[in-house]
């Protein structure tokens, strides 16, 4: 009985597919056993991915048809930008539809006047920076994913990245937002405005959601001039207790635009991959800041920072960009890291605290660290100047895959209830997915959990939008 149960449903789902075939004759179909491969998973690596077909659209009146058709034939829909997330959010693992936004990648226009981009949800965020570049203008959010990640990614996970202490969030930069609900309405949220104070402003809900509350299809960016010359500067850090002094000690004395952290195993690992070692003496923590040095007097700020930094013991040694060649070899010391660990199959954690919270939180975090993954290399960087850790632990070669998840596991609850001690978050910027699901209630509680699960069901009441992500 239920071989013919499942015949019959397979069966009605070639029809369906057939019928949207039929409805939209232009629209790409993809069905081949590599692609589904292909656009049914991101980075996480850790489901198989399964999905119904694959749904290349170019407009926003082929998201509509397919959301309609979708909601019709009650089939779930994932929604595909460059698939770089890691936390599982672009898994199509249960026979869904995935609409990937790759075909719908154009600047649709510039405002001179308002000073905003109108793009596409597939266009990447190197393609953004580069048409801001042409007419003098800058989007400030920057990662080093910007080749490969897609803007529709940033708005549906809030990605922030190494300038948050700058430019903060991607949500502070969304002026406007075209929005596909499950039912396929287009809805314009915000237009745009600078003050708009017509009651609730869903473009903010839409921002984080990860793609459950409906098929974003049309961005509006906020731009802003570029900033004054800046250096970079390197600093050798001689315990993680010095951290946060160098840190209020350059916050002090400069215009920041990051302050980005790394302990000397990605350092390690960066080297490995071709990066050039900055200095003779390996130190336990580095430090990458980028900073306002517009005249004489920025720059001689800078070096009288790294001198009460030595006098002080807070560092070991440091290196100051002369030219845009070395700050770019610089920086690729800290935005090298995730490349470089890809082949090792880390496990990550994406977490945050409050900056003043930071120092507490390193020390329980570090010892919990040390405890329970003594036969594991772990690595650390992150966004340290908005209180934004990464963890990365590498799976040992003999190592089975599913018991390493299983042990990194265990230790991620561990760090979830500490994290809870310190007022963090699970998820920093890289959204929950499947993978922070059983953690949400550590930084969220149960009453705003359920206002949560209603908002859902008003956007999407049959659960067809990236079903499985954020809850069940």
């Amino acid at each position: 009985m239920t071989g013919n149960a499942s015949d019959a449903e397979a069966s009605a789902t070639v029809g369906a597919l057939d019928e949207l075939r039929r409805a939209q004759p232009n629209l790409r179909l993809l069905a081949a056993a590599a692609d589904l491969e292909h656009y049914g998973r991101d980075w996480t690596r850790r489901w198989t991915p399964a999905p119904l077909a694959i749904a290349l659209p170019v407009s926003n009146e082929e998201v509509q048809a397919i959301a309609r058709w979708a909601s019709a034939h009650r089939i779930a829909i994932v929604p595909s930008g460059g698939r770089t997330g890691l936390s599982g959010g672009a898994v199509a693992a249960n026979g869904e539809l995935v609409v990937s936004f790759e075909r719908m990648n154009r600047v649709l226009d510039f405002n001179a006047v308002d000073r905003t981009l109108t793009v596409q949800p597939g266009i990447a965020l190197e393609a953004v920076h580069r048409a801001a570049a042409e007419h003098g203008l800058i989007y400030p959010v920057d990662f080093a994913a910007r080749g490969s990640c897609s803007i529709g990614g940033n708005i549906s996970t809030n990605a922030g990245g190494i300038r948050v202490i700058r430019y903060g969030n991607t949500r502070e930069w969304i002026a406007g937002l075209k929005l596909v609900t499950a039912n396929g309405e287009l809805l314009e949220l915000n237009r745009g405005l600078i003050k708009n104070s017509s009651g609730y402003d869903l473009r903010q809900l839409v921002i984080g959601a990860e793609g459950t509350l409906g098929l974003v299809v049309e961005a509006t960016l906020r731009l802003t001039d570029p900033p004054p010359a800046s250096q970079v500067m390197l600093f050798a850090v001689p315990q993680m207790a010095a951290l946060m002094r160098v840190f209020a000690a350059c916050r002090k004395r400069l215009n920041l635009s990051a302050f980005e952290f790394f302990t000397d195993r990605a350092l390690h690992h960066v080297l490995a991959h071709g990066a050039h070692k900055p200095f003779d003496e390996v130190s336990p923590y580095y430090v990458v800041t980028e900073f306002d040095a517009a005249d004489e007097a920025q720059q001689q700020a800078a070096l009288e920072v790294f001198e009460q930094c030595l006098n002080d013991g807070l560092v070991n040694d440091g290196v100051l960009s002369q030219s845009d060649a070395q700050a770019a070899a610089l920086w690729r010391l800290r935005e090298g890291i995730t490349e470089s660990l890809a082949p090792h199959k880390p496990y990550k954690n994406d977490i945050s605290v409050r900056i003043s919270a930071v120092p507490d939180f390193l020390d329980e975090m570090s010892s919990l660290l040390t405890r329970e993954y003594p036969q594991f290399d772990v690595v650390w960087f992150g966004h340290i100047g908005d209180g934004n850790l990464h963890i990365n632990v590498l799976k040992p070669a003999e190592l089975a895959d599913a018991d390493f998840v299983a042990q990194c596991e265990r230790v991620t609850k561990l760090l979830s209830e500490v994290l809870a001690r310190h007022g963090g978050s699970i998820s920093a910027e890289h959204g929950i997915g499947l993978v922070k699901k059983p953690y949400l209630s550590g930084t969220r509680n149960p009453s705003e959990i359920e206002l949560m699960r209603g908002v859902r069901r008003v956007f999407d009441p049959q659960g067809l939008m990236n079903p499985g992500k954020l809850f069940d």
